[in-house]
């Protein structure tokens, strides 16, 4: 299971912050979020019986959720492109 580096957060926030630095994006939250739930997600495909990391892995759920309620508020047509661009929806 590969861990998010600081090379992967680096690359996720310069794709979609606005600038390199811009970590406190919203779109940046969100895609950050996306792929350690995504990590987990695999962790747990193994580890069945992972309580621990289940409860972190619904934190983080809801986490992402909050800010995609804010995105939704904020910037309707930002929130569509990023869903289509992280493909979140099916």
């Amino acid at each position: 299971m590969a861990t998010m580096t600081l090379e992967i957060a680096a690359k996720l926030v310069k794709e979609y912050g606005k600038n390199e630095k811009d970590s406190g994006n919203s779109r940046a939250q969100v895609a950050l979020l996306t792929h350690r739930i995504a990590e987990i997600t695999e962790h747990l495909k193994i580890h069945k019986k992972d309580k621990h990391s289940r409860r972190g892995l619904t934190t983080l759920v809801a986490q992402r959720r909050r800010l995609l309620n804010y995105l939704t508020r904020t910037d309707i047509e930002g929130y569509r492109a990023l869903i289509k661009q992280l493909d979140l929806r099916r």
